[in-house]
């Protein structure tokens, strides 16, 4: 079905650069038939960019409506969905093996895999996450279903077959031949699906998962395709001692660093322990991290830092990080962001935490960066792809301004508020 010109008419408001949200109030932006951004001004120049269209279809919002970017959730398990809000009384490791590897052996069902991914991008898409960076499991088959639901739903989404040889349940791996030979396996049937919105992502799930040369290996399957790499780092600080163990003193950036799998393409999980030459490290290597305040506190691994990562020059998304986190909306994690850098900011002298603004650039423009998509979405930039959200605030009793509004809407705000969603132009929800 061919898609018609769209003309969106009320407040605007976007991210034109880092931590500055822009606003029209009163407002318009234009997407062509392609899903592209074609024009975006005041009102007063409306009639006579209508003259220019053609035939188009107008949306006009309310007062108590906001247009904006759509939200991207940078990092989400997606088999972990039926877990959601479980066993938060364990630390890190001892979850995964009491709660979320018995879980994720389940998805050798496709039946079963198919019933929860669909249910995952609905949700997700549901909330304003017009895109998501997903962790499926070690099952090639299901994990090109959850690709599927994303096709099928109309998501934009990266979609990552996860690589794991060790420290799991011994019915839970692969072979260090299998997990290479699969994901090779998993990317070219991906690709043949040839949906730009959906691609393929390289995803050792952690560095004790694997050995150096499997790791090596990913990040050489990665360049070789030029595809984006996602896992965790310094989540929990158990954690953090043993990769140091086991990588000869080694740290955990390093590990990373010495397997090519820092780069600008790479999106690494709760950061909370890194040392400074780590944090330098990333930084040099362009390599972003997804903050995901409500996993963090949920299993107990810590609180991260934001402000320290963005003063040194690291890109920051966030993710829900389904299951660690309860809730599948950015807009938690937004809330749960201002607080966590408010509760570090009790600990500092002159600290100056994390705003409601300034997460509303995380969850838009730092996530498109984060996943290296800055150039196609993020904002209302002339040019880019228009995935966005018509977003209401409910139970005005008085005017606002769309600064206002945009508090309001992320504070007090959940799927309900969430009206309508598009997706390179397509109205998605």
């Amino acid at each position: 079905m061919v898609q018609r010109t769209k003309v969106f008419v009320g407040n605007i408001v976007h991210c034109n650069k880092p931590f500055t949200v822009q606003t029209l109030e009163k407002g318009f932006v234009v997407v062509n038939e392609k899903g592209k951004i074609i024009a975006v001004d005041n009102l007063s120049a409306l009639d006579s960019c209508k003259d220019k269209l053609g035939s188009f279809e107008e949306i006009l919002l309310n007062d108590n409506q906001l247009l904006m970017p759509g939200f991207v959730d940078t990092h989400f398990h997606a088999p972990q969905y039926p877990n959601a809000g479980l066993g938060y009384d364990k630390p890190l490791l001892d979850w995964l093996q009491t709660y979320t590897y018995p879980l994720e052996k389940k998805y050798s069902d496709t039946e079963f895999a198919k019933t929860v991914y669909d249910a995952v991008v609905k949700r997700t898409l549901a909330a304003g996450s017009t895109t998501v960076s997903y962790f499926a499991t070690l099952h090639l088959d299901s994990s090109l279903l959850l690709a599927e639901a994303a096709i099928k739903f109309g998501q934009r989404a990266f979609i990552g077959k996860v690589n794991m040889t060790e420290l799991a349940p011994p019915d839970y791996v692969e072979s260090p031949e299998d997990t290479i030979s699969n994901t090779l396996e998993f990317i070219h049937k991906l690709v043949a699906k040839k949906c730009h919105l959906v691609q393929p992502i390289v995803t050792p799930r952690f560095a004790l998962s694997l050995d150096l040369n499997d790791l090596n290996k990913l990040g050489q399957i990665a360049n070789k395709f030029d595809l984006n790499i996602q896992s965790h780092i310094s989540e929990n600080k158990a954690e953090v001692e043993m990769v140091r163990d086991k990588f000869d003193d080694l740290l955990y950036a390093e590990v990373y660093d010495k397997t090519s799998l820092l780069t600008n393409k790479t999106v690494l999980a709760h950061a909370i322990y890194l040392t400074d030459s780590e944090i330098e490290l990333l930084a040099e290597r362009s390599t972003s991290v997804s903050h995901c305040p409500d996993s963090n506190t949920c299993l107990k691994s810590g609180l991260c830092d934001v402000k320290k990562l963005l003063k040194a020059g690291v890109n920051v998304g966030l993710g829900t990080d389904i299951s660690g986190g309860y809730s599948t909306s950015i807009m938690n994690a937004m809330r749960s962001a201002v607080a966590v850098s408010t509760h570090v900011s009790f600990e500092r002298e002159d600290y100056d935490p994390l705003n409601v603004y300034d997460v509303f650039y995380l969850a838009t423009m730092g996530g498109a960066k984060a996943l290296a998509l800055n150039h196609k979405i993020g904002n209302f930039e002339i040019g880019k792809e228009f995935d966005a959200i018509v977003g209401e605030v409910q139970e005005c009793f008085h005017p606002h301004t769309a600064l206002e509004l945009l508090q309001k809407f992320i504070y007090t705000g959940d799927d309900r508020n969430v009206l309508q969603v598009y997706v390179c132009g397509k109205r998605v929800k």
